[in-house]
């Protein structure tokens, strides 16, 4: 596992995976599929894989998170960087904290609150979160006005943010004025793309993010690798005939649930058995998967296969 300070080249090095978490029916970890998961993305160019929302770190017990960052550190290659995540509650993350900071990762990103926060009162949790971890942590915006601009850019002039994961959902991406106003205060090598191939080319093209997260690429890692590099290139009608492939599980996603789909569309696209979902979650109803595996299917076989 990659342990060095994470750095604009690392970014935009790999597509950012954003994984679920394979789990027993018992719900126990599932280590063989969690494993045949990583070596597809591995296989199919991806270094940087995040273990957050997709994961359902958000209720993965104290108990089982020592446990499961050692798994995740010994499962990959010596050059994946691995990113676990923390919260979303400050009593849980200052917990998690404690072992974040012993541990090889070198940082942590701080899944997003959603009630009770304030603007001042995050930021002073996020202060006292990145120095009980001794690092910096990637913050995870999933709405805008989450945090102030000023307030995020305060939190990065103080070193305390590796990077942050942009996921606040437009109509219309290309119109975005909370974006526009962070990317006049924040360096736009701190930021990433954090919705998946859908908004990504508008968030790199025209606002000058570093590379984007995909959840879709767990299922066709080799096509978001190639997007990802014509994105780099400037090759913006490339990237976008690579995107469309994604389309259709994306709309999936935004129509039933980005988590729940993803989940199973990793089992039903046959790349590996994900199994049950952590409670308070749950898979997909019957005409659910209906719908969706023969999407599933057909971008994975767009892809050429599992690629592990």
């Amino acid at each position: 596992m990659k342990t060095t300070p994470i750095t604009k080249a690392d970014l935009e090095r790999s597509v950012i995976a954003v994984p679920p978490l394979a789990r027993n029916a018992d719900f126990s970890l599932n280590v063989a599929a969690n494993v045949r998961l990583i070596k597809h993305l591995e296989g199919g160019g991806v270094k940087n894989i995040m273990y957050g929302g997709n994961a359902n770190f958000y209720h993965v017990t104290l108990d089982e998170y020592a446990e499961l960052l050692a798994f995740l550190e010994s499962a990959v290659a010596a050059d994946t960087w691995v990113l676990p995540s923390v919260g979303p509650d400050y009593g849980k993350a200052m917990s998690q904290a404690k072992i974040i900071r012993t541990s090889a990762f070198p940082t942590a990103m701080l899944l997003p609150m959603s009630f009770p926060y304030t603007d001042h009162g995050l930021a002073t949790g996020i202060r006292r979160i990145t120095d009980a971890m001794g690092k910096k942590a990637v913050l995870y915006i999933k709405a805008a006005n989450y945090l102030k601009p000023d307030s995020v850019a305060a939190l990065c002039n103080e070193g305390r943010i590796a990077s942050i994961k942009y996921a606040a959902v437009m109509a219309d991406p290309a119109n975005d004025p909370y974006l526009g106003e962070l990317v006049k205060v924040v360096s736009r090598d701190l930021l990433v793309s954090g919705i998946g191939e859908r908004p990504a080319i508008v968030h790199l093209r025209d606002f000058g993010l570093t590379g984007f997260t995909s959840g879709s690429v767990c299922v066709a890692p080799r096509g978001s690798t190639q997007m990802l590099a014509h994105l780099k290139a400037k090759q913006y009608a490339e990237a976008e005939a690579i995107r469309a492939r994604y389309l259709p599980l994306e709309d999936c996603r935004d129509d039933i649930s980005p988590i729940r789909v993803l989940h199973d569309a990793v089992t039903l696209a046959g790349v590996a058995d994900m199994g049950p979902m952590l409670p308070m979650l749950s898979g997909l109803e019957a005409a659910e998967r209906t719908r969706v595996e023969p999407v599933a299917k057909a971008l994975l076989a767009a892809d050429g296969g599992y690629a592990g």
